[in-house]
């Protein structure tokens, strides 16, 4: 049973206070209800501690305090998890973001990231060197969370997922240990956050490869949501043929107000968004065949990584109210998209939306047993999406977005992307890892037997020796 806060001795607390470089948050202090916050704001959960760390040696002690106290532990980077797991009630919260560095190694193309940075930090520190690091789709993700989950976004056809570019990590396990794990030390562990999320300890900085990426052509195309069965026909075929070069996430959403044109906002639409890094002068006849759908709206040019990475940033602040829920696809045939035509027809508020990500190219070659992400031969990894600004909404974008993924779901491969999934229950959890649970759960009973870190999408540790 895990104890309370409240009932610890004032004087453990102050020693602990102490201890730390950074500082320790009460309910009882002004900042509190800021440091609690997450980014999505339907999660409201209030800690009985806050650990603000900035150095390895607070990470290590509290870690101790936690677990000497049997405190339930939360681990938070950039908060953006959609089912807030960077928070907890009543027990400690591990908040890295004060542990935030970049450093650039142009002699191997290199990055070594402080645990609590986010990724448009990276992209700052790596675009002008002409590099980029493997990340998502909005540039406020903490790197953690990410990496952890696996990292799927514009680079992911021809890169391959962020994890397919971990090269190394230094991680606090749950007796407190620091360790250095990579392919040659801690091959076990490696292999484990190497999609496992953070089911193993704290990570405190990871040294990932980065890629020769600076300028690019992107941006999007729009068709009325009417015609998302034929687009979606067409995209499968020409995503999965097409150059890695060449990648694109296809999406269902209504327009905005800004920065688009006045003809097409409040409107529903069917879009993709485009990102290329191969030669400039070879985009024109790829692209013809995009250009011959007669797309309502097309905006794509050259531009920066770090300017298609920031583009949907603005409309995605922190605070707004999420629901998430998501599926691997392998096929997008007439019945899936016939689904994506009525939900997509039934967008319940402007922000709402759903994406599929390819996760074809360079990620479809890593084994499916070389990490844990256990699905390299599905072709996309979905999502809907439910967001708005207004409490009142909550339910409504929570049942569009459950009845979403009942219609899909029998057609899904069966498992999701775990930075996608809301806190949905065990035999999610494991299907989502399908093959390579049993070995997650064999690496989790070695270093963290009385699941310490379980505030995750939790690889449960086996019961003989768990403390709950």
């Amino acid at each position: 049973m895990k104890n309370s806060a409240k009932t610890i001795d004032p004087q453990h607390l102050k020693t602990f206070a102490a201890q730390l470089k950074g500082k320790l948050i009460f309910p009882s202090d002004v900042d509190y209800d800021d440091a609690r916050k997450v980014y999505n704001a339907m999660i409201d959960k209030r800690p009985g501690l806050i650990a603000m760390c900035e150095h390895v040696d607070d990470v290590i002690a509290a870690v101790n305090f936690g677990r000497d106290h049997n405190l339930l532990i939360a681990i938070r980077g950039g908060g953006h998890n959609g089912a807030g797991l960077g928070v907890c009630n009543d027990g400690l919260v591990i908040d890295l973001s004060g542990i935030k560095s970049v450093d650039v190694d142009v002699s191997n193309n290199t990055v070594k990231v402080g645990g609590g940075t986010i990724w448009n930090e990276v992209d700052q520190a790596t675009h002008p060197f002409g590099l980029a690091v493997p990340s998502g789709m909005i540039s406020s993700t903490g790197v953690g969370g990410l990496t952890l989950g696996g990292g799927v976004g514009y680079l992911t056809r021809k890169y391959g997922l962020t994890i397919d570019n971990l090269l190394e990590a230094d991680m606090v396990l749950a007796d407190g240990s620091f360790v250095t794990v990579n392919a040659k030390e801690h091959k076990d562990l490696f292999w484990a956050i190497r999609g496992g999320g953070g089911n193993f300890g704290v990570v405190t900085s990871f040294t990932f490869q980065a890629h020769p990426v600076k300028m690019l052509i992107g941006g999007p195309t729009l068709w009325p949501i009417e015609q998302v069965e034929d687009i979606m026909a067409w995209y499968d075929a020409f995503i999965q043929e097409g150059p890695e070069d060449l990648t694109g996430f296809l999406t269902t959403m209504i327009i905005p107000e800004s920065p688009f044109p006045e003809a097409l906002h409040n409107k529903k639409f069917c879009g993709i968004i485009w990102c290329y890094l191969g030669e400039p002068d070879k985009f024109e006849a790829i692209f013809k065949d995009v250009l011959a759908l007669k797309p309502v709206f097309a905006h794509v040019g050259e531009m920066s990584y770090p300017a298609l990475q920031t583009m949907f940033d603005g409309f995605f602040p922190e605070g707004l109210h999420w629901y998430w829920r998501a599926d691997f696809f392998n096929e997008l045939g007439p019945e899936v998209s016939a689904v994506h035509l009525k939900f997509g027809s039934a967008i319940p508020t402007p922000l709402s939306q759903m994406h599929l990500y390819p996760i074809s190219g360079a990620a479809s070659r890593v084994g499916a047993e070389e990490t844990p992400w256990a699905y390299r031969d599905a072709k996309y990894a979905g999502v809907y999406l439910g967001v708005d600004p207004d409490p009142e909404n909550a339910a409504k974008i929570t049942d569009w977005c459950k009845s979403y993924y009942e219609a899909l779901h029998p057609y899904s491969a069966g498992g999701a992307y775990s930075n996608f999934m809301m806190e949905e229950g065990q035999e999610r959890v494991k299907a989502s890892y399908k093959h390579n649970y049993e070995r997650l759960v064999k690496i989790k009973t070695t270093y963290d037997p009385r699941n310490l870190f379980r505030v995750n999408q939790n690889i449960k540790p086996l019961e003989k020796v768990s403390d709950r």
